[in-house]
């Protein structure tokens, strides 16, 4: 069933589902290490939209290889890669100041859909973008009493490669979503990412530390509840917005989830809210904002 700004609706819908499960995976991280995170989250929601793929679209899978190989190279880039590095973001920076680093998921995808959607991109849509990365170099030079510099810029670095491998994910998809079922890309981007988690873990030296907080019951409320909200709700929903929309448009739509994350941050999870976090968060809103206006 169609209906009007469908693609703009789900990506609202993405940024608020994404935002909530960011509170719970912050409350997580404290006691669950970024790769088991990813882990559980990866497994459970790919289980989860596997499963939903079968019900609602049974005879709209894949019936080309070479997609086939897109999808599962998404799911590496965007699974594997961005949501590990996201998940030690969140735990090194804290979740208001992940939000405002979160914001260079919109640049990288208008610069990515202009150089290979061949999407157009206008003036306005540059400032954004602008003000976006203003803000990310603002909150770089900020000290606390509670993290040290290189806690700090290794959190922002691990927060700017999550987003870069995030928007190459999503890029290198879109024109796939046009031909199938947004739950069977849902599925297979989050069963790749999962694939190679698991493939990844005999080489890591800390495993049985990661093992260890997987198995930890009273870890997996709060886990299962984040994972339901953000990687299997937040996915489709973000993955309906890519293909009922420009993704030029959908990507900025995503960032709202800036708002809602450091709000539920600083009423949920008690951070500061420091006149130069609200600056630098305004700054970042205005430019997702400038961005997404068409």
């Amino acid at each position: 069933m169609n209906f009007p700004y469908q693609g703009e609706i789900f990506s609202l819908l993405s940024a608020l589902a994404w935002a909530v499960a960011v509170i719970l995976f912050r409350v997580s991280g404290r006691t669950v290490t970024p790769l088991a995170l990813n882990l559980f989250k990866s497994s459970l929601a790919g289980f989860l939209l596997f499963l939903t793929a079968c019900i609602i679209a049974p005879s709209h899978g894949l019936k080309n290889s070479g997609n086939l190989f897109l999808l599962l190279f998404s799911g590496l880039l965007g699974i594997t890669f961005s949501d590990t590095l996201f998940f030690i973001c969140l735990n090194k920076v804290g979740a208001s100041l992940t939000a405002i680093i979160e914001c260079l998921y919109s640049p990288f995808v208008i610069s990515l859909s202009m150089i290979f959607l061949k999407e157009k991109i206008k003036g306005r849509q540059l400032f954004g973008v602008s003000l976006i990365l203003s803000a990310v170099i603002a909150i770089t030079w900020q000290r606390n009493e509670k993290r040290n510099g290189d806690q700090l810029l290794s959190g922002i670095l691990a927060g700017i490669l999550s987003m870069a491998f995030m928007a190459v994910g999503i890029v290198m998809i879109k024109p796939l979503l046009g031909e199938i079922s947004i739950f069977w890309a849902s599925a297979i981007r989050m069963l790749s990412g999962a694939f190679f988690l698991w493939l990844s873990l005999p080489f890591f030296p800390d495993k049985s530390k990661i093992f260890k907080s997987l198995v930890v019951t009273s870890n997996w409320g709060i886990m299962t509840a984040a994972s339901i909200i953000g990687a299997y709700g937040g996915i489709i929903a973000w993955v309906a917005g890519m293909k009922y929309t420009a993704a030029s448009i959908a990507a900025p739509l995503n960032q709202l989830s800036t708002i809602f994350i450091f709000l539920l941050a600083v009423i949920f999870l008690k951070e500061r809210l420091t006149a130069w976090r609200f600056f630098a968060l305004m700054i970042a809103f205005c430019g997702a904002f400038l961005a997404s206006w068409n």
